[in-house]
């Protein structure tokens, strides 16, 4: 039976074209739908746990989606009672389907909760409706979820008086015990539905509350009166209708394409895809509405331009191609001292239409930049995690959890040493405050340089700044003044600091002197390496060799072990040969994935990972596989920095 159901219902309105090519086996689809992976890195299964919980003595409906007949059956005859509580209960109507989180039934006075693995604060006036009355766009999906379910609850029971809440943790309160993140685990692979293992029986068991609930019956009301919309030319009723209609009779919707939908789009075609004999949904909406030919889908487009904010007004021009822009329209702003936005679209736009593959380097800024850093270098990088129960008490919701370091030194001999790294894999301890005296003891003995990527780890420093000031830690001054000498405080901190020490940023030193065509626009790390490693003959030459070789020491790589891999004579990314740690699921596949998961641009694969030590029963062996697997991940990061590094001391 082929039905709309609420996650079809969101797909669609993303992008109607969507409901045409998901669930097509012959399509590509970088984004796989899994509720399990996502419960399991973001521990939503422990939130949903847990507020049922606030609702006791309800009854949990069982059964797989796809027995819609049944579910609802089983719903209906529940639904007899007077009074009921009502877990995953499921509505059936003219081809709508849903599931409600927790349903409460007083008559007919229905409570409908919407639990989500997200946090709020109670007094944030603004959190779901802006100042200028317009919906926040970050929760505009899942406030249109919760209204396309009140709507297919009316539909079936008419009469009933429908209250909508939304239950998720509250960054105000603090776990009164600890351990709270351990009381819900999983015992085995059936999703966020069964296989829960809870610990406690009742609430009181679980402390004090940190979860609570927000009514947004009139957020509701409004978004069925079409005063808040999801696109302009669509009301809610016609969305659900045209959606509905698009979706059972599998027709293509021909919505027009926009910029950032398309930008966006997961039913694009990588090589392997196309080796594959797979279809792309994104092409074939460029043929049928813009009659693209082949030579067109070979030219460059304007959707992998950097930080192209321009991009939703010129795509609306009919303007596709990076051949049709000008300087006027990037609107080239300059700046002596480093590469602008604007200068790097330029300069991407170029080279694309030139074929232009060398690299731009703006030497004497890039050479002044390095010669300033003191010698040996120390590279880091940290892995991370945020969870909606907290591991301790006195934490609050979603505080971040350093549960990984790794760190390579460069001495000025050339000499590569993987010195330091960190692990915890530790089910409930919480890991911040020995993870900052590991890190203090890895870079205390020096007065190098220390060298991140990207602004993360700085925000993970204040964090555990914040966790020591409120913490009895014997050696917490020691532990907050280390902090201090090695970061800088963030904007909105009350107390402000610059260290003496504080971490150079390799991103930014990329970002301000250097333009490699290959990265596609893309400053990340993941693109940043392998294109460093093709435009360099120096890092090609010296690590096609064996470790044992290359004057370069590693704590999880054998000596034997080469860390380039030639194919077609293109290098490919370290990265790809690196063992799963998630069932075969590559990193880029969880991160695709797991796309909505806030800072999941910082390790998804280490993320999902962590959950699963974390949430799991594992074996031994198991818990030292996942956790090796780790610590290659990690050791590539700092690795992958040294390489950069290489490659730029080469260019000067």
């Amino acid at each position: 039976m082929k039905l709309l159901t609420k996650s079809r219902f969101k797909l669609g309105l993303e992008c109607p074209n969507k409901l045409y090519y998901t669930r097509k086996k012959e399509y590509a689809n970088k984004k796989q739908e899994d509720p399990f992976l996502q419960a399991l890195a973001q521990g939503g299964f422990q939130v949903e746990e847990l507020a049922r919980m606030h609702y006791p003595n309800g009854v949990l409906i069982e059964g797989k989606d796809g027995e819609y007949e049944q579910l609802w059956q089983q719903t209906q005859t529940l639904l007899t009672q007077e009074n009921v509580i009502i877990y995953e209960p499921a509505f059936l109507v003219d081809g709508l389907f849903i599931r409600v989180d927790v349903l409460v039934k007083k008559g007919n006075s229905i409570e409908l909760i919407e639990v989500k693995s997200k946090s709020f604060t109670p007094d944030d006036d603004y959190l779901f409706i802006g100042k200028r009355g317009s919906m926040v766009s970050s929760w505009k999906p899942y406030l249109f979820d919760i209204a396309f379910q009140k709507h297919v609850i009316q539909l079936c029971f008419p009469t009933w008086n429908i209250q909508s809440y939304l239950m998720m943790a509250d960054k105000t309160k603090k776990a009164s015990i600890d351990g709270l993140n351990q009381l819900f685990r999983i015992s085995n692979k059936e999703g966020n539905r069964t296989g829960i293992t809870k610990k406690v029986n009742t609430l009181a068991e679980t402390g004090n509350p940190v979860l609570g609930r927000k009514n947004i019956s009139q957020i509701v009301a409004d978004i069925e009166a079409d005063k808040h919309k999801y696109h302009d030319n669509l009301g809610f009723l016609e969305s659900i209708t045209f959606l509905k209609n698009n979706y059972l009779k599998d027709n293509y919707a021909n919505w027009p394409t926009s910029y950032a939908t398309c930008k966006a789009c997961e039913f694009k075609c990588t090589p392997e895809d196309d080796k594959n004999g797979l279809k792309s949904g994104f092409k074939e909406c460029f043929i049928k509405q813009h009659k693209w030919t082949k030579a067109d889908f070979n030219k460059e487009n304007i959707f992998d331009i950097y930080n192209f904010r321009k991009g939703n007004k010129i795509f609306e021009q009919g303007l596709f191609f990076k051949d049709q822009l000008t300087e006027e329209i990037i609107d080239l702003k300059l700046d002596a001292n480093k590469l602008t936005t604007s200068n790097r679209q330029i300069l991407q736009i170029e080279k694309a239409i030139e074929k232009d593959k060398s690299l731009f380097v703006d030497k004497e800024g890039l050479k002044k930049e390095i010669e300033s850093w003191n010698y040996p270098l120390h590279f880091i990088d940290f892995e991370t995690s945020t969870v909606a129960l907290p591991f301790s008490k006195g934490l609050k919701p979603y505080e971040q959890v350093a549960f990984q370091f790794s760190h390579h030194i460069y001495h000025k001999d050339g000499k590569i040493e993987h010195a330091n790294e960190y692990i915890n894999n530790k089910a409930g301890f919480f890991p911040n405050f020995e993870f900052i005296r590991a890190l203090k003891k890895a870079l205390e003995n020096d007065n190098g340089s220390i060298l991140r990527y990207s602004n993360h780890e700085n925000t993970i420093l204040n964090a555990i700044y914040v966790q020591l000031l409120a913490s009895n830690e014997a050696d917490k001054q020691e532990l907050i003044d280390f902090i201090q000498h090695i970061s800088h405080s963030k904007k909105e901190s009350t107390i402000k600091w610059k260290g003496e020490r504080d971490m150079i940023d390799l991103w930014e030193i990329e970002k301000n002197f250097y333009y490699n065509p290959l990265t596609k626009g893309s400053n990340s790390i993941k693109e940043v390496l392998p294109a460093s490693l093709n435009s360099s003959k120096f890092l090609q030459e010296k690590y096609s060799k064996p470790i044992k070789d290359i004057k370069i020491t590693s704590k999880n790589f054998s000596e034997n072990h080469i860390w380039l891999e030639v194919e077609n004579e293109i290098v490919n990314s370290p990265y790809k040969m690196l063992p799963s740690v998630f069932e075969g699921w590559s990193e880029e596949q969880l991160e695709n994935t797991l796309s909505e998961i806030e800072d999941i641009d910082n390790g998804g694969a280490a993320l999902t990972a962590y959950g699963k030590l974390q949430y799991t029963d594992m074996t031994q062996s198991e818990i030292d596989e996942l956790s090796s697997a780790l610590l290659k991940y990690c050791e590539l990061d700092t690795l992958a920095m040294v390489m950069i590094f290489e490659h730029f001391k080469e260019i000067f």
